[in-house]
């Protein structure tokens, strides 16, 4: 859960559409911390995970004060490639759907297969 900041509004009150990426990113986090890692462990194996590719689809506005629910899945996860899907609701309603799309690399930049380990915890989450 997410409650929207005055800062994050803009001056229409609403929730400026620059910060749902800090919130997607967010709740990737929180996915890798509930699948028993974090980030951090793997950049210090040497995996990094940058974004390649971003959509967003925006359906209603969030404002001030509400209550976010920040849904995060697993869409893809195959060689080098690692793709995660979102929703964002206020209560029933739809705010937000989004992917984000992942390479695979070495802190040098080049292009690493997706950990085994990372794989194994995935296949639960995979969507159908």
């Amino acid at each position: 859960m997410y409650r929207v900041t005055y800062g994050d509004c803009t001056n229409g009150n609403h929730l400026y559409y620059g910060r749902y990426l800090y919130l997607l990113e967010e709740a990737r986090g929180e996915f890798f911390r509930h699948l028993g890692t974090t980030f951090r462990d793997y950049h210090k194996q040497g995996y990094l995970f940058p974004v390649s590719e971003v959509q967003l689809k925006y359906f209603a506005p969030a404002e001030y004060d509400d209550e976010l629910i920040i849904e995060c899945r697993t869409t893809i996860f195959k060689g080098a490639r690692l793709g995660f899907g979102y929703r964002i609701k206020k209560g029933s309603i739809l705010i937000l759907e989004g992917e984000t799309l992942h390479g695979c690399t070495g802190t040098k930049s080049n292009v690493k297969r997706l950990p085994q380990q990372l794989k194994d915890r995935l296949k639960l989450f995979i969507e159908d």
